[in-house]
């Protein structure tokens, strides 16, 4: 078997949305001691061959429900509709993923226009705690958007981004600009800057020995004999 070989990040997250999925990294990832890195079950692709692999750019939203501006209110950016929303699609880089938490589930934290505004940027996905909306438009687009479900109702009025490329937390899960975001239909999964060559190899290694158990599973080999002999499962 040939090592997982990549020169940049644009072949890396080719391979892994190609030959690689999230449960696979996800166990190499707990055999390595990082026994936290699937966020919240509830936040899955809106069509399911949606796939996302890219660099995090995590954004922080908070509940605000006096809505744009108003007396009383802080000056400068965060008074301004959305807070720092707006500012955070435009610094959106390459291969980035919008990844935004902070907020109650009360309003979409994702649309049609955000994710017209990310492709431009050259951004690879978007993966909110929370829900987004206009669905058909994000569909049309095939821009790759992993949130709660579908909920039309407007952050506009109910919250803002007051921070970006920052770490963030989502549902228990460190998020740090720059770490890997990779989901699938079942999940997903951050992968910390620091491990992430060794987590694709092994990834590489496990799904070619999976290959194999499956092949032997299924010309009939016992399933307590296929552990013995791979140690896979």
């Amino acid at each position: 078997m040939e090592p997982m070989q990549w020169k940049d990040d644009t072949e890396l997250f080719r391979l892994m949305r190609e030959k690689l999925f999230t449960a696979v990294v996800g166990d190499v990832m707990d055999l390595m001691g990082h026994t936290n890195q699937f966020l919240p079950p509830q936040i899955q692709p809106l069509r399911d061959d949606m796939v996302v692999a890219g660099r995090a750019m995590p954004v922080l939203e908070a509940d605000d429900f006096g809505g744009g501006e108003g007396p009383g209110r802080r000056g400068g950016q965060l008074n301004q509709a959305f807070g720092l929303m707006l500012d955070a699609l435009d610094d959106l880089q390459e291969s980035e993923v919008y990844i935004c938490a902070g907020s109650s589930p009360k309003y979409a934290l994702w649309g049609e226009l955000m994710s017209t505004a990310a492709l431009n940027r050259g951004a690879v996905g978007a993966v909110v705690d929370g829900y987004s909306r206009d669905t058909r438009g994000i569909l049309a687009l095939n821009f790759p958007c992993f949130s709660y479900g579908r909920y039309a109702q407007d952050q506009r009025a109910r919250g803002k981004v007051i921070d970006f490329r920052c770490s963030i937390e989502v549902g228990g899960v460190r998020v740090r600009p720059g770490d890997i975001v990779y989901g699938d239909l079942d999940g997903v999964c951050i992968v910390p800057r620091e491990i992430e060559q060794e987590v694709m190899q092994r990834a590489w290694e496990k799904a070619y020995g999976e290959k194999q158990v499956f092949e032997a599973i299924k010309g009939g080999m016992l399933t307590r004999q296929a552990w013995d002999t791979f140690g896979i499962m």
